[in-house]
């Protein structure tokens, strides 16, 4: 299998945490998503990254999809659960630390454009939405001891912010979240995968 990639991506890297929790031996391809590396763009043709090559040569598009598949031939406890009520409740968290990570991106993006073009109403509200997502983890109480996909993606998420959004204060007030980061950075495919 083959996996097309950036480092800096949260959303690559959640994938090659999966990967290496479930034992799974994938080539990680780093590819320039934005020069429309033509690699990326044959197997997706909206070029983002992550991309999976499956073994049968057909590609597996977006990090949950990717993650669930993985999760699937990997061996090991499952990181989300086959179905009811605690599969949904992992998603749910999942899915908060997804929201997170893309209103994080939106800002970065954002910050790109010339200053003259950039929207300070909506970066408000992205900020704002990643606050109220951040409460919406903490008051989850998660914890590294409970290890699955909604908890991976969490720790993914906090580190990023850390990574392209130095000055964005997420950790004041949460201490359940800043637990939870310092522990799952401490697992071997977290330190392997840390962004650069």
């Amino acid at each position: 299998m083959k996996l097309y990639i950036t480092a800096p991506s949260p959303f690559a890297r959640k994938c090659r945490i999966v990967a290496r929790e479930k034992g799974l031996s994938i080539e990680e391809v780093f590819v320039d998503p934005y020069a429309n590396a033509p690699e990326l763009l044959a197997a997706n043709p909206v070029v983002q990254v992550p991309t999976l090559i499956a073994p049968d040569g057909l590609p597996v598009n977006d990090s949950p999809v990717i993650c669930e598949y993985l999760d699937g031939l990997g061996s090991g406890p499952r990181l989300l659960p086959a179905d009811g009520a605690e599969r949904l409740r992992v998603r749910r968290i999942e899915v908060l630390a997804d929201g997170l990570l893309e209103m994080g991106v939106k800002l970065v993006l954002e910050k790109r454009r010339p200053e003259s073009e950039r929207s300070p109403s909506w970066m408000t509200r992205w900020t704002e939405n990643m606050h109220r997502c951040l409460d919406a983890l903490e008051a989850a109480g998660l914890s590294a001891d409970d290890f699955h996909i909604g908890v991976l993606n969490t720790g993914v998420a906090l580190t990023w912010i850390d990574f392209r959004h130095p000055d964005f204060d997420w950790a004041t007030g949460r201490p359940g979240l800043v637990a939870l980061q310092a522990a799952l950075e401490a697992r071997p495919s977290f330190m392997e995968t840390r962004p650069a």
